[in-house]
This record gives C-alpha cells, structure tokens and sequence, in this order.
C-alpha cells in the first residue's frame, strides 16, 4: 500500500485547494446541522466541547493550556469559558503542583453527568445524519484520512 501510495504524483495547487475548500464545506455542512441540534438546548456546543474534552483526560485532570490545543478558541477566550463553566458547577480548576502559574481542570460530577447525557444525544444525531450517507467502510477511510492529515500537522 505505500508503495502504491509513494508511486502517485504529487497532487497540484489547484486539486489541493479544491480538496481543502471540500472538506471544509462539508465541516461547515455538518456543523451548521449539530448546532440546531436540541441537544445543545442545556449547554452551547462550545462549552459541551469543552466538557466532552475534559472527559476525554485519562487522569481526569488536564493543563488549561493543554487543553487549549483541542479546541478552536483563543486561550483569554477559553479561560472565560472555564470561568462559566466554574460558575455552573461543571468544572473545577486547582494550581498546577509542579507550576503554580499553571492551571489544571477537571469536569465535576454534575459536569460528567452532562457532558454524557448530551454527548449520548449528539452521538446519535450524528448518526442519523451521517450513517445514511456513508458506509461503514467509507467511515473507515474518512477516520484514517483525516487521523493522517492532524498526526501529521501535530508532528
């Protein structure tokens, strides 16, 4: 398969540009879908992508900057949002033990409870939006496509 992979010519400027703007319409597409999703009626779809990453630590507890690289918002921004989210009582934050400049965050337990009740909903909905459109070998290969595009660009 690499060899077959190593053996196509490079794609050009315009197929490039033309495969990105595809992708991302589509993103646009289904995104644009999710959010009038009435799941989203608890929480926006920004603040549940806060919640569904934090649920995602494996120790529970992750660096607010680190955090940061898994969403699409500034860190002033995200630092808000964590402050709603406290507000809320769906987050908790503590200094980082090894840098007390740092800070760590942690869903609370009313936080889990919501990020998997709605997260079992958007689940769902996405789906019904997509696995009609899609093949479970189609999944596959758009999960592997788009897996080698962000391992690449992480390094």
């Amino acid at each position: 398969m690499a060899d077959a992979v190593a053996a196509l010519p490079a794609p050009d400027l315009r197929l490039t540009a033309d495969a990105w703007e595809s992708l991302f319409r589509a993103q646009v597409a289904v995104m644009r879908r999710l959010r009038n999703d009435p799941s989203f009626r608890k929480l926006p779809m920004g603040e549940y992508d806060v919640l569904f990453n934090l649920s995602r630590c494996p120790t529970g507890w992750t660096r607010l900057n680190e955090l940061n690289a898994h969403l699409l918002i500034t860190q002033p921004s995200l630092s808000r949002m964590v402050d709603r989210l406290e507000a809320k009582g769906l987050i908790q934050r503590k200094p980082a033990p090894e840098d007390q400049r740092g800070v760590l965050v942690a869903l609370t337990p009313e936080g889990r409870e919501l990020q998997r009740e709605i997260g079992s909903a958007h689940v769902r909905r996405i789906h019904a939006l997509l696995g009609p459109m899609l093949s479970a070998e189609e999944l596959v290969q758009l999960m592997g496509l788009t897996g080698r595009i962000r391992d690449e660009l992480d390094g």
